[in-house]
């Protein structure tokens, strides 16, 4: 939780990590009427099929984003830490088309999506922020489309370790790349088109090649440089800088 104990003070953060906000568009985002929910573990904040009505933004824990076969089977299509606003995708559709559920025991700030719709008309730098935050993430799907393509098992599930480390690291949540692996090698097995048995077994590879060292969920990268080698890891598609294009026309206020 922030210092402010406004729960949205993540998601302002996020938003201005990649876009410029004067006070008054912080001070609008913080000002919206919220409800703050303890979720469990695969708890949904959305259901595919069902008309999304609130936005949930990640105050603690971890969640995923998937969808499922006719016949059950699941495929995770990205992954979201604390600051993020989960429903985005939503925002304006009258359907999800796609289900995001709780990786780990969390809180979620529930912001109607109504009011962000009288947001963003009311003020263009949101709609700006908003709209590069959705870009960023079909920029990390497109790549989560490669890792589960022409890559190899090695390099995928290398790839999305790298991918936790730096986003975790770039919200201050890690020390030096380390961090507490939330998810279970079947959760892996399921983001990486792997069988939980692949997972386990390339696991045990990457630790005895020196690339990784565990203790428990713990992760740790010795070798961080050789790491980002072997699962073809280039952070560019995160677009971990504030993004200009197109501000200057339209403002912060």
């Amino acid at each position: 939780m922030p210092d402010s104990a406004n729960p949205l003070e993540l998601l302002v953060r996020k938003l201005r990590s990649h876009s410029a906000l004067g006070k008054a568009d912080e001070q609008a985002i913080l000002a919206l009427p919220y409800t703050l929910k303890t979720l469990e573990a695969s708890a949904y904040t959305v259901r595919e099929g069902d008309p999304p009505l609130v936005c949930a933004v990640l105050v603690s824990g971890y969640a995923y984003r998937q969808k499922s076969t006719g016949d059950g089977a699941r495929q995770i299509l990205s992954l979201h830490i604390p600051g993020d606003a989960v429903d985005f995708q939503n925002l304006f559709l009258d359907l999800a088309d796609h289900s995001v559920q709780m990786m780990t025991r969390g809180d979620v700030a529930l912001v109607q999506r109504a009011r962000f719709h009288e947001l963003i008309r009311e003020r263009p730098a949101v709609a700006h922020a908003v709209l590069v935050a959705l870009l960023v993430e079909a920029s990390i799907f497109r790549e989560w489309v490669l890792n589960v393509g022409p890559r190899d098992s090695r390099s995928r599930l290398a790839h999305v370790l790298c991918e936790f480390a730096v986003r975790l690291d770039n919200r201050g949540l890690s020390e030096e790349y380390a961090y507490q692996l939330p998810l279970t090698q079947e959760q892996l097995a399921d983001a990486l088109g792997l069988t939980p048995v692949h997972v386990n077994r390339v696991l045990r590879s990457l630790e005895s090649e020196g690339l990784i060292v565990r203790n428990r969920r713990s992760i740790g990268f010795p070798d961080w440089r050789r790491m980002r080698d072997v699962a073809d890891f280039n952070d560019r598609y995160l677009h971990l800088s504030r993004q200009t294009a197109g501000a200057q026309e339209i403002g912060a206020r």
